[in-house]
């Protein structure tokens, strides 16, 4: 997989992120992305073919490797990678959209042709709040029901982080318990180690970004809930006054019509007996 494509597609995000979200993405791909490149496929390249039972019985190596590896931790650190990093690519979708509409309204508006335009649009940064905001928090909770996960599979399949030297199987077709030896077991207990510490920090610092986010609403929507200042509190006073005059005119008027109109019914029921 070529990460330095998938690392410049998920980067983008970094402009519009908080800062707890650029610590992220420098922890998943220096700690984490860059590791499992340069130090940890090499560790476990050789990890089936080092693999050997004291047996020549064939397929028993096969069985045993199957028995107690049942999913290289390479291919599931990456799954683990590609899925948590995949809910910021719900943001990029967003900025993006966010992006065409501000184009099609300049281009309404007569500009957005010019590569001034062009270039403002494409530098342009939206603050996570409204809609962004909504989705910015949902990729936070996403990436960490993900890093949880994936923790909770490893630990299922892997009870344990020490890689063993010695294992005993006893599995179809070995004639008997057989023993198998697992190869270089201290250097993949360091990178199991390493890499389990950076999947804890990288759910720490979500935490941490999402009660951040949290925080900011709340407190946006406290400030909306003062009293306002000064100026506006007076315009909302003279427009309140105004429309209370404009009521008690019309109650006065609509007063008024209906004395008016009990006057002229007995002058109208005499009309009425004088013309009979």
């Amino acid at each position: 997989m070529n990460w330095a494509s998938f690392y410049a597609v998920i980067s983008g995000v970094n402009r519009h992120s908080t800062g707890i979200g650029r610590i992220w993405l420098s922890v998943l791909f220096i700690f984490r992305i860059l590791v499992l490149v340069v130090a940890a496929e090499s560790v476990w390249g050789d990890e089936k073919t080092g693999f050997t039972c004291n047996t020549q019985q064939p397929g028993c190596n096969s069985v045993c490797y199957d028995q107690f590896f049942p999913i290289s931790h390479i291919r599931l650190w990456a799954l683990q990678l590609i899925l948590v990093s995949t809910p910021a690519l719900l943001v990029a979708m967003h900025v993006a959209h966010r992006r065409h509409i501000d184009k099609k309204l300049l281009k309404l508006s007569g500009r957005g042709t010019s590569p001034k335009d062009v270039e403002e649009i494409k530098n342009q940064k939206f603050k996570i709040v409204g809609a962004l905001w909504w989705t910015y928090t949902v990729s936070i909770i996403f990436r960490i029901a993900f890093e949880a996960g994936f923790m909770y599979l490893f630990y299922a399949i892997y009870p344990g982080y020490k890689m063993l030297r010695l294992v005993k199987c006893d599995s179809y077709p070995c004639p008997n318990t057989v023993d198998c030896f697992v190869s270089r077991p201290t250097e993949k207990t360091i990178f199991t180690v390493f890499m389990l510490a950076a999947s804890a920090v990288c759910v720490l610092l979500n935490v941490a970004e999402l009660a951040y986010l949290v925080g900011r609403a709340c407190a946006r929507n406290l400030r909306r809930t003062e009293a306002p200042p000064k100026g506006v509190w007076l315009s909302q006073k003279l427009s309140s006054y105004k429309q209370n005059e404009i009521n008690q005119l019309i109650a006065e008027h609509s007063l008024r019509a209906k004395l008016s109109g009990r006057s002229r019914n007995p002058v109208d029921k005499e009309e009425k007996c004088a013309a009979s």
